[in-house]
């Protein structure tokens, strides 16, 4: 009898490992990831307004990211844009790092 693979849980497409902790990991360690939940902590954006924000990313990056994020229950295509769902503002609540990461893009902007 072949052995059955337990299918990841929703929300964490992409885990090689399974377990959803790496698949968030390796989600959030992909360029302009972090860059694309910070800008949208507070309002939904465009995706005009999100590349004038993440100037050096390329549109097609920012497509490709924005695609897992929705994938994964972080992001949400609205009538504003795209905006962050209840999964993606709790992330930002309790993934402090985002705070570290966020500090650096804005020192290096100033």
């Amino acid at each position: 009898m072949p052995k059955q693979v337990q299918p990841a849980r929703p929300g964490v497409r992409g885990s090689r490992t399974g377990r959803p902790i790496m698949a968030l990991l390796d989600l959030l360690g992909r360029r302009w990831t972090l860059r694309i939940i910070w800008e949208l902590r507070e309002n939904a954006l465009t995706s005009r307004a999100l590349r004038t924000a993440c100037d050096e990313a390329s549109p097609t990056i920012l497509q490709t990211r924005l695609t897992e994020l929705r994938d994964a229950g972080f992001v949400e295509l609205t009538s504003d844009g795209y905006g962050l769902t209840a999964l993606g503002r709790e992330l930002l609540q309790t993934f402090a790092p985002l705070n570290r990461f966020a500090e650096r893009w804005r020192r290096r902007d100033d």
